[in-house]
C-alpha cells in the first residue's frame, strides 16, 4: 500500500530551504512541468529555472525560487537540489 505523504527536501548549494511531509509537489524541468503524488515512480530530472511548489500534509502551500540542479524521486522521498534557491512570499 503507497503511503499518502512526501517526504520534501529543498536545498540549496549553501542550506535548507524546505524540508517537510507534503501530499504534492510540482516543479518545472526542462522537459515541462511535473507534478508529484505519494506513490511516484522513481525518477531524476534536470530543473529548469522557476517554482517549486509544495502543499504540505496540512494543507499549506510553500512556493520556492528554484536555479539549476536537479529533482530525484524515489520511496516517497523528493529531493530538489538547486545551485540557489529562497522561499518566496
Amino acid at each position: 500500500m503507497a503511503s499518502s505523504s512526501l517526504q520534501v527536501s529543498v536545498v540549496s548549494a549553501d542550506r535548507e530551504v524546505f524540508s517537510g511531509e507534503a501530499t504534492m509537489v510540482v516543479a518545472k524541468t526542462v522537459e515541462g512541468e511535473i507534478g508529484i503524488l505519494p506513490g511516484h515512480e522513481p525518477m531524476l530530472a534536470i530543473l529548469a529555472g522557476g517554482e517549486v511548489r509544495v502543499t504540505g500534509v496540512d494543507g499549506v502551500k510553500v512556493t520556492a525560487s528554484a536555479e539549476g540542479g536537479f529533482l530525484s524521486v524515489e520511496n516517497n522521498n523528493v529531493s530538489i537540489v538547486a545551485s540557489a534557491a529562497e522561499l518566496i512570499g
